[in-house]
């Protein structure tokens, strides 16, 4: 399938949903391609940030699509004990969305260039960072159909944004515009539709002229150890600081700062 485009900008991997005819509703097939393609990425020396956008004007992704799920056969908890891909063939394709057991510490950006609805708005939050294009919108409209978020969404949006409008958008299945995002804090930055991708790109770019194991430490840092006391997440911070002292890339930005120059860092 052609649903997961991906193109290269130097250290930059713009990685575009492309099923405009369901808004980017994402098949199981399409997400097993997504997951795969992250999975690449993520161990290609060559890359150092990731894009993700959505293809056209309308819609960056609007969760999964259903079109080809048959109804559920056997037990969901017989399932829930299988491994992630052989439960999505059996009715368990909530379980995609969930990008944590694929390890990507190399920061996504997500281009959000239209509607980022349900499981749109998981993968987004996701994401490292969010850009927004004036016409973008967003919701976890899920409990207006009689479900929820499967994918942590509710957890997520909550750990985004302060808990007032989270649990107004989660329990409302409210749609809100770009402008509200950003005010909510949801996104970093609103840009004119025509200009998201090359201010993605420009905030990716300056990302990937970092120290690229120091960014994903960050990444490791503010994923894996955000929830401990204190004590222990400046233990860990500490340790990360240690492992990457000694590296070339270290002895390169202090030389690079002392002598004026831009640094250039190999990732070693």
């Amino acid at each position: 399938s052609m649903a997961i485009n991906i193109q290269n900008h130097y250290a930059v991997a713009v990685v575009t949903l492309a099923a405009p005819e369901s808004l980017n509703a994402l098949t199981i097939p399409d997400l097993v391609e997504l997951r795969d393609s992250l999975r690449q990425l993520q161990d290609d020396e060559q890359v150092r940030c990731i894009v993700m956008t959505g293809e056209g004007a309308k819609s960056f992704c609007t969760g999964v699509n259903l079109r080809d799920t048959m109804p559920p056969e056997g037990l969901f908890v017989k399932n829930n004990f299988l491994g992630s891909a052989a439960d999505a063939g059996r009715d368990g394709y909530t379980r995609l969305v969930d990008l944590s057991d694929l390890e990507i510490w190399k920061p996504m950006i997500a281009a959000i260039n239209g509607y980022c609805l349900g499981g749109g708005l998981e993968l987004a939050m996701q994401c490292d960072l969010r850009i927004a294009s004036e016409t973008a919108s967003f919701g976890l409209p899920e409990d207006k159909v009689a479900s929820v978020p499967a994918a942590g969404g509710v957890q997520q949006l909550l750990r985004a944004i302060p808990a007032a409008h989270a649990m107004k958008l989660a329990l409302t299945g409210d749609r809100i515009d770009a402008a509200s995002a950003l005010r909510m804090g949801l996104v970093s930055d609103v840009t004119p539709a025509e200009d998201l991708l090359s201010e993605a790109l420009s905030v990716a770019e300056r990302i990937a002229a970092n120290g690229p194991l120091a960014v994903q430490a960050v990444k490791r840092l503010a994923l894996e150890t955000s929830h401990l006391a204190p004590r222990e997440y400046i233990a860990q911070s500490n340790l990360h600081w240690g492992l990457l002292r000694d590296s070339a890339d270290r002895i390169e930005g202090r030389r690079a700062f002392a002598e004026k120059r831009a640094a250039n860092f190999e990732g070693r």
